[in-house]
């Protein structure tokens, strides 16, 4: 339930699609922003919880369109619960979870049991993914109608690409109608042929089977040309090459209706990383080379690649610890995500309107929600950032069930302090005072 007031006192407002950028105060009552107003305009009456947000961020809550959280079925690496809470320690007041659970999220009652279950258990909000086929199979259409009437915002195989070309713009089509994107995790997996690691000098050094990075370009190739043949909507999911982004960048160009996102992984390493044969360096797109992550940087940066989000992919222990060729693909990252792309503003590399519009307003209107902003009115889900504060991550900074971040050990700087959905406290950094 929301607190009856919150008063957020002194920090700097930035929503860039609000245009909003100063100094100020923001009142929240009853759940919802009842007031923006300068600083020192709202008193603190009585029965008032005031948040002191001085030398802080305040940011609409944040949005991450592409989380694993694992249920139902592989409760042992992620429950809803323990994902949404490591959501809201990262920022994220609202997630999108994807459709690779077990039974999979490919009919209506898988997803109203997520809806319910997140529901009961939830820290933030959640939106499930729907899959595109059954049992993520690529042989058959799953529910999609349906699947939207009990709450699904978007389709997706994604962790399993779709091979069938035909199904694809199927897809596509049928999707068109309930006004939803196909999300596509972009990889030819008979060229992959099992690749583990980027295919390159790297692969070679570390005696490693290689995933090239045309597996990737011709799969988001021929997704946009099957987009352009069904007039729908497109968005590829962690795009992690330069061929990739200059595709997506042509497509814009010719208005198609396609999108694409990156994660922080593919943004701030590279295949160099992989040296140690550390398998929480281990992820589907691997990592690419460092002329792959300037042009994925670059993207980000001029708004070809629309969002940033997570890929947020939780493992047990066993999964992990393991040969690097056995090893399962992916990485958690929804808590680490703000920190770590900070640096690129910081760097002069991303702007910082641009960074907040890639985690508010820009995966809002991919899923359709009406979150993302700070606006007099609207539910107040919204995110305090120290962008000085600077700290070591360890394990035990994790909320999640699981431990494979590549960032464990790593100096950060930018943190999370206050996170509140729907007018609520969710999360709040412990010994943070105001």
């Amino acid at each position: 339930m929301p607190e009856a007031s919150i008063l957020i006192r002194g920090g700097r407002l930035l929503d860039p699609a609000s245009g909003l950028d100063a100094e100020g105060d923001l009142l929240l009552e009853d759940g919802r922003i009842a007031t923006i107003a300068e600083p020192g305009k709202i008193p603190a009456s009585k029965g008032r919880v005031v948040i002191d947000a001085g030398g802080q961020w305040v940011l609409p809550g944040l949005i991450d369109a592409h989380v694993h959280l694992r249920e139902p079925g592989f409760e042992y690496k992620e429950t809803i619960a323990t994902g949404t809470r490591a959501a809201v320690a990262g920022g994220f007041t609202s997630v999108a979870c994807m459709a690779n659970t077990d039974p999979v999220n490919d009919s209506p009652e898988v997803t109203a049991f997520i809806r319910e279950r997140a529901r009961a258990d939830g820290a933030c909000r959640v939106f499930p993914i729907g899959a595109v086929s059954k049992g993520l199979k690529g042989e058959e259409l799953a529910e999609i109608g349906s699947m939207v009437a009990e709450g699904a915002v978007a389709a997706s195989d994604d962790g399993m690409p779709v091979m069938n070309a035909y199904l694809m713009r199927k897809a596509l089509e049928y999707a068109r109608a309930f006004a939803i994107p196909v999300i596509t995790h972009a990889e030819d997996r008979c060229l992959v042929a099992g690749g583990v690691v980027n295919e390159g000098a790297v692969s070679t050094e570390l005696g490693l089977r290689g995933n090239p990075a045309a597996a990737e370009e011709i799969m988001v190739a021929r997704d946009i040309s099957l987009c352009r043949l069904a007039r729908g909507r497109l968005h590829v999911a962690h795009v992690s090459t330069r061929a990739a982004v200059d595709l997506v960048r042509r497509a814009k160009q010719d208005g198609i209706s396609v999108t694409a996102e990156v994660t922080p992984h593919h943004l701030m390493l590279t295949e160099r990383h992989l040296h140690g044969y550390d398998a929480a360096f281990k992820m589907a797109p691997p990592l690419r080379t460092e002329e792959d992550v300037r042009a994925v940087r670059e993207a980000l940066a001029d708004g070809t690649v629309d969002l940033l989000a997570t890929d947020h992919a939780p493992h047990g222990i066993d999964d992990k610890s393991c040969e690097f060729e056995l090893a399962a693909f992916g990485v958690v990252g929804i808590q680490t995500a703000v920190p770590v792309t900070l640096e690129l503003v910081r760097e002069g590399k991303l702007p910082l309107k641009r960074w907040v519009e890639s985690l508010t307003s820009a995966p809002a209107k991919l899923l359709g929600i009406p979150h993302g902003r700070l606006r007099e009115g609207i539910e107040a889900d919204v995110t305090l950032v120290d962008p000085e504060a600077t700290w070591t991550l360890s394990e035990g900074d994790l909320l999640s069930k699981s431990r494979n971040s590549p960032f464990i050990g790593r100096t950060l700087k930018g943190r999370v302090t206050a996170t509140l959905v729907n007018g609520a406290i969710a999360y709040r950094l412990e010994g943070r005072r105001g």
